[in-house]
This record gives C-alpha cells, sequence and structure tokens, in this order.
C-alpha cells in the first residue's frame, strides 16, 4: 500500500523527535545538575534517627537513588508534582559513625555522587541550657545595631542596597557590628542576646528587617556568613551571654528559590487572588467562631511579599523541624522565638516544639502571641487545659498584655481600673497562664512604639518602666536603645528601629562610649546598667514567688521572695506628690525584716515604718533581717 507523502513526513518528524529527546535525555544523564542538597550536613546520635534530605535540580525525580553506609538505611525515595525535587528519607542507626556519606544518583548509565557530611555531635541535647527567669535579653535588629565591616554593605547581585537614609532600606549593620559591642552588652548586665533574623532576606526593598526569608540555611551576606554566626555564638558564650535565633515558620519570601520552583501546589497557600490575614488571634480561641473567619487568620498572607507556608504539608513540615534543629546543632543556640506563633496551623506549631523538645529537653521558646488578652495569650501556652484540648506545645508565650499595662499604668492616673490599678489587674489574671514566670515581658519592641515616645521622652517614666520590667515576674525583655531613651513610633517601623548611635563610622553621638548623650541619656543608660547588674545577683527575682498588693493611694506595691530572702518594690505613681509608705499594711510580708536598702541608690532605710518614695518613681529595696 502506497503511504501518503504526509504520513511519510509525519513518520520522519516523529523518528527525529523521538532521537532528539533520547538525545537530551542522554545529554541530561551527562551532566546531573544537583543545585541544592538540604540540610547542608547532619549528626550522628540524634535523639530522632530519621532525616529527610530535601535534593534540588533540573528534572532529577528520573534519578536512581543509592547510597551505601554502615548502620544507615535510604527507606523512601519521594517524588513530588514537580519534577526537580526529590525528598530522600533516611535511618540513622545508634551506632552510626561520622563520616561522608555517599549518595549515588543514576539516569541510565550516567551516574554522579554527592557526598554527605555526618557530623560528631558537640554534646548531647540534655546539655543544652536556656533562658529562664534569672535571664534579660537585648533585643537587637543587626541591620540598625552597628556596621562592623563595611565590605558587606553591598553585595553584587542581591536585590537591595546599602542607603542608610531610606528609613526602609539597608543601613549596613552586621554580625562584626555586633561582635564589637559585646563588651558593651555584657557590661550593661544583659545575659542574652535576642537578634532578629540574620537568615538571606533576597527581596527587593524592605528586606532589612530580616522576616522575608529567601534561604533557610544560609546567613544573608550583608550580615555576614554562615561561620560568622557560629562564631558570634561562641564568642557570646565566652562573655557569659546566651543567644537566642528569632524563627519563622509562617511565612517566608516571595524571591524564596522554592518559591520560585513550588515543589507542590499545597506547598503554601493559595488564593485566586491576593488574600490577606484578618489578623484575628482571637478566632482560634473562640469556641463560637466561624471556620471561615479562622480559615482566613491561619491560610491568609501576612504580605504580598510574604508567601504563607503551609505546614501541614508533610515534606515541608518535616522540612522546618529539621532546619530549626540544624541550627541549634550547628550553632550551639541557647533558645528560639517564634515570630508569628499563631499563624501557622496550630497542630503544626505544637508537633514543631515537641520536636525540638523531644531533641533538647531543656530547651525554652517563646512564642510571639500579640494579642492584649491573658485569656487569649495563655491558650497559646504549653500546659495550658483549653475547651478544646489544644496544646501549643510552646513553653513560653510573650506578654503582650503586661506590656501595655506597664505603659498605661505608667502614664494614666490611678483610678479604679487605671493606672497602677491596670498593672494589678493585668497580673491578677495570671491564673490563665500555666507558667507566668516563665512569659517574656517587655515595655517595648521592634513593633511596638518605644517607651521614650509613649512616655514623650520622660526619662522618670523610663526609669519607672525599667524598674518595673526587671523585677516583675517573668523573663524580660529589653530593646536596643532604650537604654538612651530613643524614640520610635509604632505606625513607622523605619523609625522605630532607627540606627542605635554610635554603631557607624562618623557617628557624633555614641551609645556605647557615652559620647554626645544628653545628662539625662547618660543618668538613664548608668540606672538601667545599675538595676541589671544588681539583678543579675537576686535569687529572689530569678527563684522567687510574687505577691502583690492592691493599689492604695497613688502606692503600688508587690514582692519577689523565697523562704528568706525578699525584695519590696514600690510604685508612687502621683505625678507630683511624695508618699509615705504605711508598713503597716504589708505587715505580711514585711514580717522577719528590720531594714531595707535601696538597690539604685544604696541607701539604708533602717526603719521600715519610714520609707518616703518620691513622685513618680518606683522603689526597689532589698530587703533585710
Amino acid at each position: 500500500m502506497k503511504i501518503p507523502y504526509s504520513q511519510k513526513f509525519f513518520g520522519l518528524f516523529a523518528s527525529v523527535l523521538t532521537f532528539s529527546l533520547l538525545f537530551c535525555s542522554w545529554t541530561y544523564a551527562q551532566k546531573i545538575d544537583i543545585q541544592r542538597v538540604e540540610p547542608l550536613h547532619w549528626w550522628v546520635g540524634m535523639k530522632n534517627p530519621d532525616l529527610q534530605i530535601l535534593v534540588y535540580g533540573k528534572d532529577i525525580s528520573q534519578a536512581r537513588v543509592s547510597l551505601a553506609y554502615p548502620n544507615v538505611e535510604l527507606r523512601e525515595v519521594i517524588t513530588v508534582e514537580n519534577p526537580n525535587y526529590l525528598f530522600l528519607y533516611v535511618h540513622i542507626k545508634p551506632n552510626a559513625q561520622a563520616g561522608m556519606l555517599p549518595i549515588k544518583f543514576k539516569v541510565g548509565k550516567i551516574e554522579t555522587t554527592r557526598n554527605f557530611e555526618l557530623k560528631q555531635r558537640v554534646k548531647a541535647g540534655e546539655e543544652y541550657k536556656s533562658f529562664t527567669q534569672a535571664d534579660v535579653m537585648y533585643l537587637l535588629m543587626p541591620d540598625r545595631f552597628a556596621n562592623g565591616d563595611k565590605t558587606n554593605d553591598q553585595i553584587a547581585g542581591m536585590n537591595q542596597g546599602y542607603d542608610r537614609k531610606d528609613n526602609y532600606g539597608r543601613h549596613g549593620g552586621d554580625i562584626k557590628g555586633i561582635m564589637n559591642n559585646l563588651d558593651y552588652i555584657k557590661d550593661m548586665g544583659f545575659t542574652s542576646v535576642w537578634i532578629n533574623p540574620l537568615l538571606e532576606n533576597d527581596e527587593p526593598k524592605e528586606s532589612y528587617h530580616g522576616y522575608a526569608i529567601t534561604d533557610f540555611y544560609r546567613i544573608d551576606r550583608r550580615f555576614g556568613t554562615n561561620e560568622d554566626y557560629k562564631k558570634l555564638v561562641e564568642m557570646c558564650h565566652q562573655k557569659g551571654l546566651k543567644v537566642i535565633k528569632d524563627v519563622v515558620l509562617n511565612h517566608c519570601g516571595d524571591k524564596h528559590w522554592f518559591i520560585l520552583d513550588l515543589p507542590m501546589k499545597n506547598w503554601i497557600h493559595q488564593f485566586a487572588e491576593y488574600t490577606r490575614s484578618n489578623f484575628r488571634l482571637a478566632t482560634l480561641v473562640d469556641p463560637n467562631a466561624s471556620q471561615a473567619d479562622r480559615d482566613l487568620m491561619v491560610r491568609g498572607w501576612f504580605d504580598k511579599h510574604m508567601p504563607d507556608l503551609d505546614g501541614r504539608n508533610q515534606y515541608l513540615g518535616d522540612y522546618l523541624i529539621q532546619n530549626n534543629i540544624w541550627w541549634i546543632e550547628y550553632a550551639q543556640l541557647d533558645g528560639l522565638r517564634l515570630d508569628t506563633q499563631p499563624y501557622p496551623h496550630k497542630d503544626y506549631v505544637a508537633k514543631w516544639a515537641k520536636a525540638i523538645l523531644a531533641e533538647y529537653p531543656n530547651f525554652n521558646i517563646v512564642g510571639e502571641v500579640w494579642e492584649d488578652k491573658p485569656s487569649v495569650v495563655s491558650y497559646f501556652q504549653k500546659g495550658k487545659k483549653n475547651h478544646d484540648g489544644y496544646d501549643s506545645q510552646m513553653p513560653s508565650v510573650t506578654d503582650f498584655p503586661l506590656a501595655f499595662a506597664i505603659s498605661g499604668a505608667i502614664n494614666d492616673n490611678d483610678g479604679w481600673d487605671s493606672g497602677s490599678s491596670k498593672l494589678y489587674y493585668t497580673l491578677a489574671q495570671d491564673a490563665q497562664y500555666p507558667n507566668p514566670s516563665n512569659n517574656v515581658i517587655f515595655a517595648d519592641n521592634h513593633d511596638i512604639s518605644r517607651i521614650a515616645t509613649n512616655f514623650n521622652k520622660d526619662v522618670k517614666k523610663s526609669k519607672m518602666a525599667t524598674a518595673l520590667l526587671f523585677t516583675l515576674r517573668g523573663i524580660p525583655q529589653y530593646f536596643y536603645g532604650a537604654e538612651i531613651n530613643m524614640e520610635g513610633p509604632g505606625n513607622d517601623h523605619g523609625k522605630l528601629r532607627s540606627d542605635m548611635p554610635g554603631g557607624w563610622e562618623g557617628d557624633e553621638i555614641n551609645a556605647f562610649t557615652q559620647k554626645g548623650l544628653t545628662a539625662e541619656q547618660t543618668d538613664l543608660q548608668n540606672y538601667t546598667k545599675r538595676v541589671l547588674n544588681w539583678r543579675k545577683n537576686s535569687n529572689p527575682i530569678h527563684n522567687g514567688a510574687f505577691a502583690q498588693f492592691l493599689p492604695n493611694d497613688n502606692l503600688y506595691v508587690y514582692f519577689r521572695y523565697t523562704d528568706r530572702e525578699s525584695v519590696m518594690v514600690i510604685m508612687n505613681n502621683n505625678p507630683s506628690e511624695e508618699k509615705k509608705l504605711d508598713a503597716n499594711r504589708y505587715a505580711e510580708r514585711l514580717a522577719g525584716f528590720k531594714s531595707a536598702v535601696s538597690v539604685t541608690t544604696d541607701e539604708t532605710f533602717a526603719d521600715l515604718k519610714n520609707i518616703k518614695v518620691p513622685a513618680k518613681t518606683v522603689l526597689i529595696l532589698d530587703l533585710k533581717r
């Protein structure tokens, strides 16, 4: 039978196409292109013997994978929607030894090997100690704290360059700048540093803050390198400082490499058009909330350039858990702070926290829960007996209700529920928390107005907030620059996160040396330093119980005490009038004590019935038997 010309042409075309595809496949196999393997390495002797290894490269799913290493098994090779990904699940037996694990990839007759290092652990998970009520965190934003290495201000190929004149631009602060000022932090009396995220944020704009991560395994090159970060932690430890890493699970930057080439559709929450979260945390606690409101809270995006990650995806969930364990182990960290704790799916957060605490039983993790009601905030702390049975597994939460109460108490006149009464009633709800002493407490931070702004730069009020913060129950966090009354409104983050004076060459004012500070700024800095260094050695503050008395006649009094020791704190909230203490009212907590010494002035009060407190002052007294 005669074959029509058109069919002959089609057959020839098909043959050429088949040959081309085979040739392309052969060409691909000649150069199996593995672009990423994460984590970067792992350790033998971990409590969880199972490890996910993410492999990324063009059409890597075509490869057959094998490994041969004593006491290590390749249990699963997972392909997903995107052919550029493989997820390898490896089982590392307890008797496996450190060394190079060869992972072989084969396409057709062509093979390539990627060596994956298994390291020996420096110490067991139980040996990791974390932050406690004995600590005070110094919160700093690396881009705005100090520029120690000007050579990394501008990195070729990165999306946002250096522009110190732009409040929302990159200002050049870096890891070397933090290193250069560790002695200042230590000498001030702080015992730990919480650093806003240092991971790569290669976004076109507003990437200075660190919360739009584009690589979970790489320190941003404008801050330094992974090794620089590791060295920073080592230096902190040498100086007796702990390091808390800022972690983001809810979202990442839209320029993240796995967002630009999604492994699966459900790696992130997707909508027909951009949909923002409603930011209503209470919907997760409210037994009567609509499912639509709850879904929008956790599935909506935080911002247009921050895709919302879905931790319910098994492979992403495992990836993020391992990433945080990797950083703890690699850098020998002392704690984690979880950004926007309620925004990821809450069951995933519990799974994440449980996995980390299983590996590091003595670790502490604080979750950011930005709400002004203790009933809502406490829902997210480990051990809370919630109506729906939920347990977050998160040991600590941020005490926003107390932060707002501190500012309100100092700014407002005393009334039935205002002024110092607001502080009293907030603390009166401590039964809501499973462990209020593990709450991270603060007066301001990188998201809300600085206390100097709240108090219209009134240093007396700033001193009051400092005294309260360092003596109330909980773990204090102090925002960089508060010690010199730096200003910054919460509705303008660029100004809120201003540069620390003295962190840049040529600064006329230097907070680190007190050069150029006003008398009031120097006074507040010295006051803060004195209280902090006293707090370092105060057993009642570290380990004591908390007892408060109802405010009376503008006096609010509370005690931190153990069986033998006691600290008495007296707040005179009257704007102009000195107040005399009625010792009889506090007899139940003063029993057995005969005198007192002021922490800030060394003044001795030989008679506890003759204590006078100046207007707008918080007096801290070490009681003596």
